[in-house]
């Protein structure tokens, strides 16, 4: 993935497991459930009579040619309070099983809202997949089902 070219970055992994909803993971996959996630914010916003939806999504999606199908942006509203998110895909190898898995990535540029932020979309994309979820702090969190 094109993070790793990043200087400094911070990063965190939801990795497909046994028992995650997929085995493999795509930029359009990943789209779909940010897409998922702001009309959810929009549904509750309507129900909570204000405008919700910018707050818990204070991002607009930019891709960019050299990260086509590997990776892209989410570039904030307000570059005084957030300025980036990098969202991306890829696979390693774990215990000779290949595992998939999405990265989110923080630049040295990021504000304390990227990292809240960051955080909560980490924690929606494993509930969704139900998948391993590695924090940017280096705790593990399962959304697996566990045997």
């Amino acid at each position: 993935m094109g993070v790793k070219s990043q200087v400094n970055t911070q990063s965190a992994y939801i990795y497909l497991v046994d028992g995650s909803t997929a085995s493999t993971v795509t930029i359009p996959d990943v789209k779909a459930k940010f897409n998922r996630y702001v009309d959810m914010m929009a549904k509750t916003a309507q129900q909570l009579g204000w405008e919700y939806g910018d707050a818990a999504f204070p991002y607009v999606v930019e891709e960019k040619a050299e990260g086509k199908d590997q990776w892209f942006l989410l570039k904030g509203k307000d570059p005084r309070s957030y300025k980036y998110v990098i969202v991306g895909v890829g696979s390693k190898e774990k215990d000779g099983k290949e595992r998939q898995y999405i990265q989110v990535s923080l630049p040295e540029s990021a504000t304390q809202g990227d990292k809240s932020k960051a955080n909560e979309y980490c924690r929606f994309l494993a509930k969704e997949f139900k998948a391993e979820l590695h924090l940017f702090n280096g705790r593990v969190q399962y959304f697996q089902p566990r045997k």
